[in-house]
């Protein structure tokens, strides 16, 4: 789920459009792609690039910047088992070009992690739990 980032739109809100290129393997469960996502806030619209490394041996999913309106951008995703599923651990390093841009991310870091993680949890009980599970929670 997190390494198909052609669906990001259909999930994760504030992603307007996404366009991938340049998918490839690099080793036995190993896979890389080029991703380019156009980001829509009510005050700010940008698009950046990344490369996507996806490792189904480490289970981990590994992004690094390409171009866009950051000084730096990586991120990994490491999936663990877990008696309930899986433990999810998120890295993310970055830094905006524009300090103001910077400021006001840093300011609000921690909630925007957490929307981000609740767009995947979400997506996942879509995606993951059984159909009667479903409808029982809904009429919930």
């Amino acid at each position: 789920m997190v390494g198909d980032v052609d669906r990001y739109p259909e999930f994760v809100p504030w992603i307007t459009a996404m366009r991938t290129w340049n998918r490839h393997g690099d080793g036995e469960g190993v896979e890389v792609l080029d991703a380019e996502a156009t980001v829509g806030f009510k005050f700010l619209k940008e698009t950046f690039a990344t490369r996507v490394r996806l490792n189904r041996n480490d289970l981990s999913v590994g992004v690094s910047l390409l171009h866009g309106p950051f000084k730096r951008l990586s991120n990994r995703w490491r999936f663990e088992p877990h008696a309930m599923g899986a433990k999810v651990i998120f890295d993310i390093d970055f830094a905006f070009r524009t300090g103001l841009l910077d400021a006001m991310l840093a300011a609000h870091f921690d909630r925007a992690v957490a929307r981000l993680m609740g767009c995947f949890e979400a997506r996942a009980a879509v995606l993951y739990t059984p159909r009667a599970a479903q409808r029982s929670a809904g009429a919930a």
